[in-house]
């Protein structure tokens, strides 16, 4: 099949635009500007086609909040008749360190909120993720909290050099497949 839906996890509102907890979000706008395209606002959330090399990736970032992302990524594969294997989830995840990339073909909500939505809703844990580390090292009671805040001024600087490795990930997803894009990005 030459369809992709790349899920870019996240919150909507002004007060989280900048947060790590929406990385999936930026990581969404940055392929969308590598591809030249904007974003629509249409149901359960906003969407950006695109096609290249004889692939369609459709880019979207659910509206219904972290917690309630598999309502939207459910809709879109069934509405663009997309099987799971070329669904990609990017997330941030509290356990990995700030940066790591880890790029997964099944596995465990980790205790990420949208991934375990996801999995109830679809009713199965085994799709592509791609989990982008954020750091924090801090008590269980304090997560949200980090979570949700913004980015430290470092490292916002030190995002700026992932802004082509979305793009190069969900390219190489779609013309070489899950396993060698795996291989090629899963670093620390």
């Amino acid at each position: 099949m030459n369809k992709f839906l790349i899920v870019g996890i996240g919150n909507i509102g002004k007060e989280y635009i900048e947060t790590r907890h929406n990385i999936g979000f930026k990581a969404l706008d940055w392929i969308c500007k590598e591809f030249g395209e904007n974003f629509e606002t249409k149901k359960l959330g906003d969407i950006s086609k695109t096609n290249y090399k004889g692939k369609t990736f459709i880019l979207l970032k659910p509206s219904t909040y972290v917690n309630l992302s598999g309502k939207s990524v459910r809709y879109w594969l069934n509405k663009e008749k997309i099987k799971t294997e070329n669904l990609l989830v990017i997330t941030d995840d509290f356990n990995l360190d700030f940066g790591t990339i880890r790029i997964r073909t099944k596995g465990s909500d980790g205790g990420h909120n949208g991934l375990k939505n996801i999995n109830e809703v679809l009713n199965t844990n085994n799709y592509n993720r791609l989990r982008f580390g954020i750091g924090g090292n801090l008590h269980k009671q304090k997560q949200s909290d980090y979570v949700l805040s913004k980015w430290s001024k470092e490292e916002k600087s030190k995002l700026i050099t992932y802004e082509s490795v979305f793009y190069k990930i969900i390219c190489s997803f779609a013309i070489s497949g899950i396993e060698p894009t795996m291989n090629q990005f899963n670093k620390k």
